[in-house]
């Protein structure tokens, strides 16, 4: 399946970098490389390292980028373990955190119950941990606690005994049905699918999600020059008190968007997933 994304709160990222020419730039999360082939663009002689966990990230990324091959750089892992090599510093740095539109929408990597895939949800396919793991061998009060930490699901407990008792989970599908049956009615048909909190939890601690996004919350300022800036684009509640917070409290930073910038009715109507995304930007203090 090819790999696309469909780059959220693109104009607004770009103006927010300020980019200028000859600067260089960090992409944590270069996806199908949608974000980094408009920081190229923005102005002449950009150089850009682009960073990814999915290695089909990575070579969609490569071709989107093939007229750029000495303006960017690439690095497979997680952005948090990223180390810069000695004396090269950032003017910019973003993360677009989440699930990418080709990994949501290819079935057979977990993330979407839409239709039945097996229950994986990782990211780097080379790590071992998959949902799967979590859901068929975790105890009852583990997997509550995950639900409602993570997900903040407030039928945590309900859902948990649930799945237990009907374990072994096999599809993605199977499991959505399982979550959906044991609710109330007025839940079921409620806003959003009653397994989506269960699976936004799943993933998140499957990926370490929360833990890479402390990580590189902390060091990210150290990777920029006097006055550059750094941006996170996030999906929801968790991620964003995160970096609202940690862009507030940490002396290195100077606070951009006291509101997070968030998609137009237009680009919202185009595409539907933009409609959660949250976009903060951060100065570092000269």
């Amino acid at each position: 399946m090819s790999f696309y994304h469909i780059p959220v709160l693109a104009e607004a990222l770009i103006a927010g970098l300020e980019i200028r020419a000859g600067g260089c730039y960090l992409d944590c999360t270069v996806g199908g490389g949608g974000h980094s082939l408009l920081i190229l663009e923005a102005a002449e002689n950009v150089q850009l390292v682009a960073i990814d966990r999915d290695l089909n990230a990575i070579a969609a990324a490569q071709s989107k980028l093939q007229a750029y091959p000495s303006q960017v750089q690439f690095w497979h892992g997680n952005f948090s373990d990223y180390i810069p090599p000695q004396g090269l510093l950032f003017d910019g740095i973003i993360a677009d955190l989440g699930v990418s539109s080709a990994q949501l929408d290819n079935f057979d990597r977990g993330f979407s119950f839409r239709e039945a895939g097996a229950l994986d949800m990782r990211m780097d396919c080379s790590q071992s941990l998959t949902a799967a793991d979590l859901i068929n061998y975790s105890g009852e009060t583990e997997l509550a606690n995950i639900f409602y930490e993570f997900g903040e699901e407030r039928l945590s407990r309900r859902i948990a005994r649930t799945i237990v008792e009907q374990r072994p989970f096999q599809t993605t599908t199977q499991l959505a049905e399982a979550i959906s049956h044991c609710v109330p009615k007025s839940y079921r048909y409620g806003r959003i699918h009653p397994a989506t909190r269960v699976f936004q939890s799943l993933r998140i601690v499957v990926n370490q999600e929360l833990e890479s996004l402390k990580k590189f919350l902390s060091r990210s300022p150290t990777w920029l020059k006097a006055d550059g800036i750094v941006g996170a684009i996030s999906f929801h509640s968790l991620e964003d008190r995160l970096v609202k917070h940690t862009f507030r409290e940490d002396e290195r930073l100077k606070v951009l968007t006291k509101k997070p910038i968030i998609a137009t009715d237009r680009e919202m109507s185009a595409n539907p997933r933009s409609r959660s995304a949250k976009l903060r930007f951060a100065r570092k203090i000269n």
